[in-house]
């Protein structure tokens, strides 16, 4: 009797390990919110895309009140979950198309090479907690973050703890997480401030490069905010494999399985 929760996929990352692959009993004696229950043994709310109630769709603010003579199971998934077709109640809306995000502090690294591929991305190093709650809100940005109590926060749609430390596995990761690969519109956004790129001549920038740059290079571009100037060094290469290699990744995960006998 009482209470039990059980969390699938990898939802499982916010819970003890010894604590994985079964259901959770929360300590809990009074009447509480799906949300608060959930968020109480560790999962932040924006990470959970289905919940059921005694296998019926539930939403976060389904209230259940832990009585010694009834039972509640409650099942969270993930997005993406390949165990569970998402279905009934949506806990989310879509989220915004393409993609916009902010990063907490810890994620600078992050935040240029999401920059570098494209994608619009909202960072400083001293962004306060509720800052990042009122941009992520007010701008319906996705929020990264490697501070799972910032998530917890009720103005929060859509948001994800980063679990890998290394930025380009954290690229990754989030790409697979939000479905990012196909808004992939690399070199296009300065990686320091964010404003896109325009196309200039090579006179209109001579004065502001070294002899060896103008020798070797021709095409260039310029950031309409900060000014800083752009052209396809040596290490150009190296990303355009990195970005393809990522794309391939997004068409793996997503091909079906080889059928056997």
């Amino acid at each position: 009797m009482g209470v039990q929760v059980l969390f699938h996929g990898c939802l499982d990352d916010f819970l003890p390990p010894s604590g994985r692959g079964q259901p959770v009993t929360p300590h809990t004696r009074r009447r509480t919110s799906l949300k608060d229950l959930v968020e109480s043994l560790g999962v932040p709310h924006p990470e959970i895309a289905a919940l059921t109630l005694n296998d019926r769709p539930a939403a976060f603010e389904t209230l259940i009140e832990p009585l010694e003579d009834e039972h509640w199971l409650v099942r969270a998934w993930p997005a993406r979950s390949s165990g569970h077709r998402l279905s009934g109640h949506a806990l989310q809306p879509p989220r915004s198309r393409p993609a916009r995000l902010v990063l907490d502090v810890h994620l600078g690294r992050l935040a240029r090479y999401l920059r570098l591929l494209g994608f619009d991305v909202c960072w400083r190093n001293d962004f306060s907690d509720e800052e990042l709650t009122d941009i992520s809100a007010a701008q319906r940005r996705i929020l990264l973050t490697r501070d799972r109590r910032l998530l917890y926060r009720r103005r929060i749609v859509h948001g994800y703890f980063v679990r890998d430390t290394d930025p380009i596995r954290q690229v990754e990761e989030v790409c697979r997480r939000f479905e990012l690969h196909g808004e992939i519109a690399a070199f296009k956004r300065c990686v320091r401030c964010n404003a896109p790129l325009a196309k200039v001549s090579k006179a209109s920038v001579a004065g502001r490069l070294e002899a060896h740059t103008l020798t070797w290079y021709d095409e260039f571009h310029r950031c309409s905010g900060c000014r800083h100037i752009y052209w396809k060094g040596s290490h150009f290469t190296r990303l355009s494999a990195w970005i393809e290699t990522l794309k391939q990744q997004a068409a793996r995960d997503t091909a079906p399985p080889d059928d056997h006998d």
